[in-house]
């Protein structure tokens, strides 16, 4: 059977890109881009293949009726129903997309978040993560917020690996992920690693390593083996602030 595949299709035009784009390459429009899934050409049939033919009535195609087909909004968006934000957003967040909120320390990204969290629970599985608070943190401002609470799921974790694995395993449908380094208004892609755990404060695990090796028989610092500079030129082209960092800090980034 072939692999499917993934593209991602304008609901504008109709253009298809490979990957997820904030603006649609054809038509010029944002965040029109939702994802959907092809089977890949088939490939020419070797003549061993062909002279084996095919079973009669096998196939693993699905069709669909046309008129079953949805081109609507609340298809291929989640609409928050806070106005302000479903406008800055086109609508709504696009299915399958990643959003990036950034903002000066203490302008309320985290207390937007939980906001949006809030007004679609009732409707969406709404997963949390926090990387910079404490749980019982994040409770007390939604208590504070009056938020309705039962139906989102909250972990403090800053571990990669345990992150996907949790997504992976409850597949919600929306991952809002908290802990963006203090005044950094967009990605920044790191050159380099330091081979140094120094934290400035406990982290919510109690944990506060001082000038303490990642790995004792390791280099002093590993540059990253990707091209960096490409990533920063490509995010730039999708209108996204980018910039290289040649500094990861001493811990949670590090």
């Amino acid at each position: 059977m072939a692999k499917l595949k993934t593209v991602y299709v304008c609901t504008q035009c109709g253009d298809t890109s490979p990957r997820w784009m904030g603006k649609c390459p054809s038509c010029g429009a944002w965040n029109t881009m939702v994802e959907d899934v092809v089977a890949p050409e088939p490939k020419a049939a070797t003549s061993r293949a062909a002279a084996a033919g095919r079973p009669t009535g096998i196939s693993s195609i699905r069709p669909q009726t046309l008129a079953s087909i949805s081109t609507t909004e609340a298809e291929s968006r989640i609409v928050t129903g806070i106005s302000e934000l479903d406008r800055v957003l086109g609508g709504g967040v696009v299915v399958g997309s990643v959003v990036l909120l950034g903002g000066e320390p203490g302008a309320g990204k985290s207390t937007l978040l939980l906001q949006l969290c809030g007004a679609i629970s009732s409707r969406f599985q709404v997963l949390y993560i926090t990387g910079e608070e404490s749980v019982r943190q994040v409770k007390l401002r939604a208590d504070r917020l009056g938020i309705a609470q039962e139906s989102i799921l909250l972990a403090a974790e800053n571990d990669i690996d345990q992150i996907c694995g949790l997504i992976e395993r409850d597949k919600p449908d929306l991952v809002v992920m908290v802990g963006l380094a203090a005044g950094r208004k967009g990605f920044t892609v790191e050159r380099v690693a330091l081979n140094l755990a120094d934290a400035r404060i406990p982290d919510n695990e109690g944990a506060q390593p001082v000038d303490a090796p990642v790995d004792s028989s390791g280099p002093a610092a590993i540059f990253t083996s990707v091209d960096a500079r490409h990533i920063v030129e490509t995010l730039r082209q999708q209108g996204l602030e980018a910039a290289l960092s040649y500094s990861a800090g001493t811990y949670v980034c590090n």
